[in-house]
């Protein structure tokens, strides 16, 4: 019984399998070379999903507020989005809250 069930689960993972081969790895390698500032881009964006929250705003109401796409803001609650200091105070101006914290790594 038990080597049925697993001759289907792998018929069913090999009739699902992607095409395209899998960006894993080079996804970890990336990751762990900006793993600095990766932490402040999600500590950004974690604020912002809060803020977010709070006034119950979509992602469209952020855009507007910060006079960005909604595109942008999707790439800035990713967590991933390399910002500079500059747009980080500009964010922070228009929203007046604190998005950065200083913390020990």
């Amino acid at each position: 019984m038990k080597i049925n069930m697993a001759s289907k689960a792998i018929d069913f993972l090999e009739s699902h399998k992607s095409e395209t081969p899998s960006q894993f790895m080079e996804d970890v390698k990336w990751r762990k070379e900006n793993e600095s500032w990766l932490r402040w881009s999600r500590q950004l964006a974690t604020t912002l999903m809060g803020y977010m929250q709070e006034h119950k705003m979509k992602r469209a109401d952020l855009a507007h507020k910060l006079n960005v796409s909604p595109q942008y803001v999707s790439r800035l609650l990713s967590g991933t989005e390399n910002l500079s200091f500059k747009s980080i105070a500009n964010i922070e101006e228009k929203l007046g809250i604190s998005c950065i914290t200083i913390c020990p790594a």
